[in-house]
Order: C-alpha cells, then sequence, then structure tokens
C-alpha cells in the first residue's frame, strides 16, 4: 500500500515550487495591517472567519494544522498569538518561516501527520486552525480525538470542510468540457476511485491524493470526539474550473467547542 502521508508531503513540496495558490506567502502589508488590529484569514477558499469566532487573539496559544503556505499562521502571529505551524510538507512550513523571518514573527514549525499530534501534550492549545486540508487525509478519526486531546478545555477547533458531494463528478469532464457527468460514489478515493491508469497519472504527475470523507465522519467525527459544534457557514470554491460552484457551495466550516 502507498504511503500516503509520504507520497502528499512530496505533493505539496511541488505545489510550492509551482506557486499553488495555498502556497504564495502573505505581503508586508498585510503582516502590518494584522499588527494594528486590521486582518482576516480563511478556513474555505472565500468567506473570511467571522472575527466572533476567534475572541481575541492576542497571547493565545494556536496552532495551525495543516495550515502551512506563509498565509493563517504569520497573519495571527502578527495579531499576537503565540502560534505553531504543524504541516506535512516542509516546504510549505518554509513558506511561513520566510514571513516569520521577514517580518520579525516568531512561528515554531514542526512537520508531521495531522493523525499524531503526540508531540504535543495534552491541553496545550486554545485554538486550532484547521483550513481545508483534511481531504488529503485517509483517515479522520485520529486527527478529532488528537486535536480534542491537545486543546485546553474551552478551547476551541476551527475546520474547513470540502463537501463531500463535490466528488461525485467526473474530474476530467467538469474541467475540460464543463459538463458535470455523475460518476462516483461516495466516500470517494483517488486510491480506489479512480481506474488504474488514472491513478498512475496522478501519480506520474504528482498531483495530491484526495479523499471525500462524509459528513458522518467530519462532522459527527468531531462530535463523536467529545467536541460540541457551535458554529457553522458555508462557502464556493474560488477555481475557475469547478462548474459546480454556479450552482451550490462546496465547501463548509465548523467552529466546535471542547466543553469545561
Amino acid at each position: 500500500m502507498m504511503d500516503v502521508v509520504k507520497y502528499n508531503s512530496a505533493a505539496w513540496d511541488k505545489a510550492v515550487d509551482e506557486d499553488d495558490n495555498w502556497t504564495v506567502p502573505v505581503g508586508k502589508e498585510v503582516i502590518e495591517r494584522a499588527r494594528v488590529g486590521d486582518w482576516s484569514i480563511v478556513l474555505t477558499p472565500e468567506e473570511a472567519v467571522p472575527r466572533a469566532w476567534f475572541g481575541e487573539v492576542k497571547g493565545k496559544d494556536i496552532l495551525c494544522l495543516a495550515s502551512g503556505g506563509g498565509q493563517q499562521a504569520p497573519i495571527l502571529a502578527a495579531a499576537g498569538a503565540t502560534v505553531t505551524s504543524f504541516d506535512n510538507s516542509a516546504r510549505q512550513l518554509e513558506q511561513d518561516k520566510f514571513v516569520a523571518e521577514r517580518d520579525g514573527l516568531s512561528i515554531k514549525t514542526e512537520q508531521g501527520d495531522a493523525a499524531d499530534l503526540s508531540r504535543f501534550a495534552d491541553a496545550s492549545f486554545d485554538l486550532i486552525f484547521n483550513p481545508c486540508s483534511n481531504l488529503f487525509m485517509p483517515d479522520l478519526s485520529p486527527v478529532w480525538s488528537e486535536c480534542f486531546r491537545v486543546l485546553r478545555p474551552g478551547g476551541y477547533l476551527f475546520v474547513g470542510i470540502m463537501k463531500p458531494e463535490a466528488f461525485i463528478f467526473d474530474r476530467a469532464s467538469e474541467e475540460n468540457d464543463g459538463i458535470l457527468r455523475v460518476r462516483h460514489s461516495l466516500p470517494y478515493s483517488d486510491e480506489s476511485s479512480l481506474t488504474s491508469e488514472e491513478l498512475a497519472e496522478m501519480i506520474e504527475k504528482g498531483d495530491p491524493l484526495e479523499y471525500s470523507h462524509t459528513l458522518d465522519t467530519q462532522i459527527g467525527g468531531q462530535i463523536d470526539a467529545g467536541f460540541h459544534i457551535v458554529g457553522f457557514f458555508e462557502d464556493h470554491w474560488d477555481g475557475p474550473t469547478r462548474v459546480l460552484n454556479e450552482y451550490m457551495p462546496t465547501f463548509i466550516a465548523t467552529r466546535a467547542l471542547k466543553p469545561k
């Protein structure tokens, strides 16, 4: 079986070299505005997370989980939080380091698998910020349980999620012909839903492997881990090839509370 964690780590390293939208560091002006309280960040492609979800971030211990790329972590650090950026991609973490060094920020970076946060003690963080990235993870149950463990009572987990129905359509038909052709049953997995030839082509190109997950796994999984869902919104995809975006929002964001 393929080592998905290792493979997707290399795939996102490659995405940095290709200037993927989620790997491009924010500019100095964004950091300067954040220092004086003028900032916003996203869990999903377009809509900013409500500031009320955060409360006061100054002095909070925040884990940016699978959130490398020089975007969210530096902004939160500039806003006054104590930030740890934890990502599977070394190159994504380098983007956070680049902004930190350029703008005089303090960000601790750690490389690893989101399903294994064992290097962190229980109750280490006040907030976990996990933008849309769990579609690159094959198993979410250990992610939710680890997040619950390392959060302090009264802390929050913010998660960006791609809706599973976005995966039922044939990707080539949508991207190349603008046609929504139902093809895949759910839950979707690049490893099992594609033909062997299609999967080999993906691997040859070095594209990250994706997994849809069910809402039972996404939202029910957080609840099963002990969280209370206390915030929710939907969002659209910002990519020009997503025809589905014309008909429905394809992302959701959740705010989950670890009860005291």
